[in-house]
């Protein structure tokens, strides 16, 4: 396979991947960590790291609206539940 091919198929793992979290919003950040060990919050940062490597500039906040599909405080307000003193506990467990 060549490089164009396969970052093309890269790129649309990646858009599916977004797509498939959009559906699931239900799922929060905090399952996501404590199951996968990332949440839609580190696509941002990889994102965004993935750009800098290129020469381009985009911020933490930018990156996080092209991940949530929309700016984060709007999707934290429409989506984001209170974490658990379970999933707390299971955060910090792994944290260690």
């Amino acid at each position: 396979m060549d490089k164009q091919t396969q970052t093309e198929l890269e790129a649309a793992a990646f858009r599916r991947l977004l797509q498939h979290l959009d559906s699931r919003k239900d799922v929060q950040n905090i399952e996501l960590m404590n199951l996968a060990g990332f949440c839609r919050n580190c696509l941002s940062k990889w994102y965004m790291a993935a750009a800098e490597e290129k020469g381009l500039e985009v911020d933490y906040d930018q990156a996080r609206e092209i991940v949530y599909g929309m700016p984060y405080s709007e999707w934290k307000e429409k989506h984001q539940k209170p974490a658990t003193p379970e999933q707390l506990a299971e955060f910090e467990k792994k944290q260690s």
